[in-house]
Order: C-alpha cells, then sequence, then structure tokens
C-alpha cells in the first residue's frame, strides 16, 4: 500500500500518472534487497536541499556497488518537471530511487553497470507543527559498517528499523531512541535527535552508524547562526533522561519536538525556533 496519494512515476525516460510496477521477479533488487533511495520535500512552492538529496542517492549507488545513471542536474530537471503536474499548493514526497536488475558473481554481487531507475511522486501532507513524539527505548541497535551498508539510504537497513519502530508501538510509545553498537545514543528509528540541556543544543556525533542527516546538517547550521551553542557529543540515555527538550529532525516532517522519553517529560522552544530558521532559510533560497 502506498504511503502518499495522487501518485506520479518517472520510469523509462518519461513521466507516468500512476503507481508503475518498476521491478522484475528476477530482478536483483527484488530479491536480493540491493535498492538505496532518497527522500525529499515539495511544500509551500520550495524544495529545499533537493539538489543534496540528489547527490545523497547517487552516493548510496555506489556504496551499494551500482552505477548511478542520472547527474544531480538530470534529477533536478526530471523532477522539477513532474512537479509540475501538481498544483502549487500540494505538499509532495520526492523519492529518487536505484536498484540492482542483474547478478554477478555467484549471483549475489550485484552487476554494477546495469542499474534500474525510477523517481516516485506522492502527495504527503507536512506535519502540523504542533505534532509530537514519545519516545522509548528498544533492544535492537544501529549497526557498524563492518555488518551492515550504513554509509547508504539502503532499502535493506529497514526492516531493522521497522521492528524497532514495532517494539516501541507495542509499549505505548511513538518512536524509540535507538542505541549504537557502542551502547551511546545514535537516533530514533526514523530521524536524528537532538537534545537541549542548560541552553546548549546537543545532537549525537556522526560516528559512521547512522546516516548524518542532510536536515539535520541544516539546522546545525542555522542554529549556530542563530546564535546558539551547538555541539555534536557523545549522547546516552542518561543525559536525555537529564535533558530540558528534545527534538527529531529529518526530511518527512522537518523538526519534530518530543514530549517525553518514556517517565521524562521535555519543554522548551529551540525545536519552534529551528522549524521558523529552516523555512525562513528555504523561502529565502528562491
Amino acid at each position: 500500500m502506498p504511503t502518499g496519494t495522487n501518485i506520479k512515476t518517472y520510469f523509462q525516460g518519461e513521466w507516468h500518472e500512476e503507481d508503475v510496477l518498476i521491478m522484475r521477479a528476477a530482478d536483483h533488487g527484488s530479491w536480493l534487497g540491493t535498492t538505496v533511495f532518497d527522500g525529499a520535500r515539495y511544500a509551500y512552492g520550495l524544495t529545499p536541499d533537493l539538489d543534496e538529496h540528489c547527490q545523497r542517492v547517487n552516493d548510496s549507488a555506489l556504496a551499494l556497488g551500482i552505477s548511478p545513471t542520472h547527474s544531480v542536474e538530470e534529477m533536478l530537471e526530471i523532477t522539477c518537471a513532474g512537479l509540475k503536474l501538481y498544483p502549487q499548493e500540494a505538499t509532495v514526497y520526492i523519492r529518487p530511487m536505484y536498484w540492482a536488475t542483474h547478478g554477478g558473481h555467484m549471483a549475489i554481487v550485484p552487476e554494477r553497470s546495469v542499474t534500474g531507475f525510477c523517481i516516485c511522486l506522492e502527495e504527503l501532507p507536512m506535519a502540523l507543527a504542533t505534532q509530537t513524539l514519545s519516545l522509548t527505548t528498544t533492544r535492537f541497535h544501529r549497526p557498524i559498517l563492518a555488518t551492515a551498508l550504513v554509509n547508504a539510504k539502503a532499502g535493506c537497513l529497514y526492516p531493522n528499523n521497522a521492528r524497532m519502530l514495532s517494539e516501541a508501538l507495542a509499549k505505548g510509545f511513538d518512536n524509540a531512541l535507538v542505541a549504537d553498537a557502542m551502547g551511546n545514543v545514535a537516533e530514533t528509528a526514523t530521524s536524528n535527535i537532538f537534545m537541549v540541556r542548560d541552553n546548549v543544543v546537543h545532537t549525537p556525533i556522526a560516528n559512521g552508524t547512522f546516516l548524518a542527516g542532510i536536515t539535520r546538517k541544516r539546522i546545525l547550521t542555522l542554529l549556530k547562526g542563530d546564535g546558539f551553542d551547538v555541539r555534536e557529543s557523545i549522547l546516552t540515555f542518561a543525559d536525555f533522561h537529564s535533558a530540558d527538550e528534545v527534538f527529531a529532525t529529518g526530511n518527512m516532517s522537518k523538526v519534530t519536538s518530543v514530549t517525553r522519553f518514556e517517565d521524562t517529560h521535555y519543554h522548551g522552544s529551540v525545536a519552534m525556533r529551528a522549524r521558523e530558521l529552516y523555512w525562513q532559510w528555504a523561502q529565502a533560497k528562491t
């Protein structure tokens, strides 16, 4: 079942007014999970950091061992043409994707030179500024590069995220605060995480166990430019229990306040300011 509505798909050189079937049963991506994607947003007539997301999907493809077939400039041109099929007031999730179609050595190694490509657009509302999250812990951890493709936005990573979320939902929470291999906080199951304590903004240091997101980087820069003391730090679960405020960042919702981590409750205005700064920056970039 699709996540959004009014789906349009760029596949094999043209836009289609539907959720197109893009993989065959024998495609390497279908049975061995060699898929990468990225997610960008069109909202309020803006496409913040779309070029960065297009670059990252190409980087992810190379990390997966397949060759990207479209330049950033080509993906920008294709996406802009697709967005013209929507009303200007629409809010759209933009998802460029690559996957391996052929297997090489022992069928396991993907054939680098034969790569599938599409861009999927879906109408998907932006989260309201009032939307919040509650967090709990999970017994599942983020992997490391020696055991998983953590340097790519790869589809094969998401079953691990799904079991984190399923555990959190079963405990009555919205999301999970997830540890890295050392037991320190890495991110949530779906997004990067920030905490505020004594007017200092902290986010887990990018240690290679999670994608340090494009929105995370943008919020770091904007908050620093606004005069906040922002630090990348090694953070424990105890640090989050002693925080004054916590918020998550990611492409889907941009900035989301966290109301509580288990029995610890939060308040504060940094998330609201981060959200304001983000859309002010995006507007100024047009």
